[in-house]
C-alpha cells in the first residue's frame, strides 16, 4: 500500500555565470552549466578553503582554453606531449544521457 503526501521541495531554476552574470538555462532542459571547485585540506597553503565559482558554457571554455594554454606554454619545449590540447580535461564526448 502507498501512503502519499505532499511535499514542498526547492528545485533550482537556473544557475548564473559567476563571470559574465548570464543566466545558464536553456528552455526545456534547465540549467545547462560548468563548475571550477576546489577544497583545500590539510598542508595546503589555503587549509580549510572551499571554492566553487559556476561558469555559463561561453565562459567554461574561456576559462578551459587559458589553462589549455597555460599547459602548452609549461611544456613548450618537453619531448613528449602526453595529451592532446583540444582533448584537454574532456572526460567522455556524446554522451547525451549522463552515463559515465
Amino acid at each position: 500500500m502507498e501512503i502519499k503526501s505532499q511535499a514542498l521541495v526547492d528545485v533550482v531554476g537556473d544557475v548564473i555565470c559567476d563571470v559574465c552574470r548570464s543566466g545558464t538555462r536553456i528552455p526545456g532542459y534547465g540549467p545547462q552549466y560548468g563548475k571550477l571547485e576546489a577544497q583545500w585540506g590539510y598542508g595546503s597553503q589555503h587549509d580549510g578553503e572551499h571554492y566553487r565559482v559556476h561558469l555559463c558554457e561561453p565562459c567554461f571554455f574561456r576559462v578551459l582554453s587559458g589553462l589549455r594554454r597555460e599547459r602548452m606554454v609549461n611544456g613548450m619545449f618537453d619531448d613528449e606531449q602526453p595529451f592532446a590540447s583540444e582533448d584537454f580535461g574532456l572526460v567522455s564526448k556524446d554522451n547525451y544521457w549522463g552515463k559515465n
